[in-house]
């Protein structure tokens, strides 16, 4: 028998975790659920904390991109878009997507053809804020804040305004954020479905950690496995082992290998 003992938490402790966690979320401007109640789907669906899938949607910042001092708060009704956005299996690496996107493994299970699970148009998400707000941040135009744009448009699915955004302002990119800026423009193509057009784009970009990701998944779901292995391999290896984009990386390794 064991001689540990277990030793229940304080509940002043516990609360005062509570109070912080929440303290953190609202400084990154994130509300919960602005006020609605937590919606419910049926199957093996996790909910999904949003201030975790914030803090995830800016790993890619560091691996591609200069690095900022400035506190980047959250797009508006953040919670809203982790909240309602369906489970999807092929995630790319990229400004405001996060790991957590896949909250269905039995997809996976359910449909040996990868290529089938790709994503897909889908109706867009109902966020009236981030039409001004995005015209906040391209009156700044400051970075990353640009990138946040791109990747909140296209986590709601408004695919359309993603593009005319990344077209606009395309001309008056720096330099130093230009490599983060085309990784946007390939995701954007992915999650709209022109997953062709996505994979020409990533093969001809410098390969950063956040790129290679982004070639080894589209190689695994267009049946490319031996593309995933070189790829996923390599972004694997530098990507923090701790962080959930490791994770799902060798998810996607893993199923490479299976695949003959």
């Amino acid at each position: 028998m064991s001689n540990e003992t277990f030793v229940q938490p304080k509940l002043s402790d516990l609360f005062a975790n509570h109070l912080q966690r929440q303290a953190e979320t609202q400084a990154a401007g994130i509300a919960t659920f602005d006020g609605e109640v937590t919606p419910y789907e049926v199957g093996p669906v996790q909910p999904l904390d949003p201030k975790l899938a914030w803090d995830e949607s800016l790993a890619v910042l560091p691996l591609i991109a200069p690095a900022s001092t400035n506190r980047i708060k959250a797009p508006p009704h953040w919670s809203h878009l982790v909240a309602h956005h369906e489970s999807i299996v092929a995630v790319a690496f990229c400004a405001a997507n996060f790991p957590q996107l896949m909250r269905n493994f039995q997809q996976i299970l359910a449909k040996p053809n990868l290529a089938e699970m790709r994503p897909t148009p889908g109706r867009p998400t109902t966020a009236t804020d981030l039409s001004t707000w995005q015209d906040e941040v391209a009156k700044r135009k400051s970075f990353p804040d640009m990138l946040l744009v791109v990747g909140a448009l296209r986590l709601a699915k408004h695919f359309d305004a993603a593009d005319i955004f990344l077209r606009t302002h395309d001309a008056a990119v720096p330099s130093d954020w230009r490599a983060a800026w085309d990784n946007e423009k390939a995701a954007l193509a992915w999650h709209r479905g022109r997953h062709d057009e996505a994979r020409k784009l990533w093969d001809a970009q410098a390969p950063s950690v956040p790129v290679l990701f982004n070639r080894g998944m589209a190689a695994l779901f267009a049946g490319d496995n031996a593309g995933a292995k070189q790829h996923l391999t390599a972004a694997v290896a530098k990507l923090p082992a701790n962080g959930a984009w490791h994770h799902l990386g060798r998810l996607y390794l893993t199923l490479a290998q299976l695949k003959r």
